[in-house]
């Protein structure tokens, strides 16, 4: 059974931006790392979005940049300025290249195309079966979601984030392709948060996007359906469809750190690092990841890593909100986006805002609903204590 310091068991977007920049950062060459999935990482499976005002580490995998954002429902439509900041996009197959095309030349890294099996730790070590070996490490990050611990719980809300994307080349030039849709809840709701997520490369060129924040998955043709009718709506009759992508990225604020041990860490989504209240998880594991390189440098015991903030708890107001009244998505985010500062609020959402600041776009929200949403979380707190 061969041994290493580190073993990564799943490799999604936080296990790679971690041992990316655990390469980058020139301290780790001394560790033997390895990098165990069923997915060999070679095809386009998934995109991600996210929105910064400076260079990046990814952008030789960005594909597109947009400096404009509109964001609509029934009642309005808004052009969002989002100077300083531009909207990216990245292809997961771009992303897994510049990733592999370094980690590939370090000799301390093996990268192992096997399914994970079971993972067990004792005291002084901890054992990974796969489906064909095992293998032994003294620290371990693991990325494979178990979604049974946070579906038997009921303290903490849990939402899904479902889509289907259908990438086109349309016929008629029907899109703007210096404007990304950011969130278009023109469509009917039906009881739920439900918007449409358009990121046009071209005037006949697009990824366009069915959402919902909701608890249950939809059948393949509803979401399709709606898709076809939006892409119509657009003015498009005929189009060709290039790819499909589909996807559901549980919304919780269900606390992951508390199963970290001394020398197992819980990354990514099976750790919390999906922003709970929208389902990013590009930002926020960028950021997480540069956390836990700099962690590494000079901790021990994983324990120890995690932080809780107070977008914390602002995330859990919104997801008891939608978790209780579904419905009321569009009509939150609409009252964000409406008058807001564009600005202001992804600076919000990417959790670097000061109070003030933070007032100052929850304030734009529908208040009664987050107050309620307040009372409701710590009558809650107070009811688990009792018992």
């Amino acid at each position: 059974m061969k041994h290493y310091d580190y073993i990564f068991t799943g490799t999604g977007l936080s296990a790679l931006m971690t041992v990316y920049k655990l390469v980058l950062s020139g301290k780790f060459s001394d560790k033997s790392i390895l990098l165990l999935d069923g997915n060999s990482k070679k095809t386009n499976d998934r995109t991600w979005c996210f929105w910064n005002e400076k260079e990046s580490l990814w952008d030789k995998s960005i594909s597109k940049k947009w400096d404009s954002a509109l964001f609509a429902n029934k009642l309005f439509r808004r052009n969002l300025d989002l100077k300083p900041y531009k909207y990216n996009k990245v292809k997961g197959i771009d992303f897994y290249k510049q990733v592999f095309d370094l980690i590939q030349k370090q000799e301390n890294i093996t990268f192992t195309n096997q399914k994970v099996l079971e993972i067990e730790e004792s005291e002084t070590i901890i054992l990974v079966q796969t489906d064909t070996e095992s293998f032994s490490c003294t620290k371990l990050f693991n990325s494979i979601y178990n979604p049974q611990k946070v579906e038997s719980q009921t303290d903490y809300p849990l939402l899904q984030q479902h889509f289907i994307g259908w990438f086109i080349k349309s016929e008629q030039p029907v899109f703007n392709p210096e404007q990304a849709t950011f969130m278009d809840f023109s469509v009917e709701q039906k009881g739920n948060t439900r918007f449409m997520y358009v990121l046009p490369s071209s005037e006949t060129e697009a990824l366009v996007e069915y959402t919902l924040f909701s608890h249950h998955l939809l059948k393949k043709e509803d979401y399709e359906t709606e898709i076809q009718k939006y892409i119509e709506k657009l003015g498009s009759s005929k189009y060709e469809i290039v790819e499909k992508e589909q996807g559901s990225i549980p919304m919780t604020c269900f606390p992951f750190w508390k199963r970290n041990t001394k020398n197992v860490i819980n990354i990514g989504t099976s750790g919390g690092w999906t922003k709970a209240s929208t389902g990013y998880t590009f930002k926020n594991s960028d950021t997480k990841s540069t956390e836990l390189v700099a962690f590494l440098e000079k901790e021990t015991d994983f324990r120890k890593f995690h932080k809780k903030t107070k977008f914390w708890f602002y995330d859990l107001l919104l997801l008891d909100i939608l978790d209780r009244n579904n419905e009321l998505g569009a009509s939150i985010f609409a009252a964000m986006f409406k008058k807001g500062n564009p600005a202001l609020v992804f600076r919000f959402l990417d959790e670097e805002t000061t109070l003030f600041e933070d007032i100052n776009v929850i304030l734009k929200c529908p208040t009664l609903l987050f107050i309620k949403a307040l009372f409701n979380v710590i009558f809650k707190k107070i009811y688990s204590i009792k018992l």
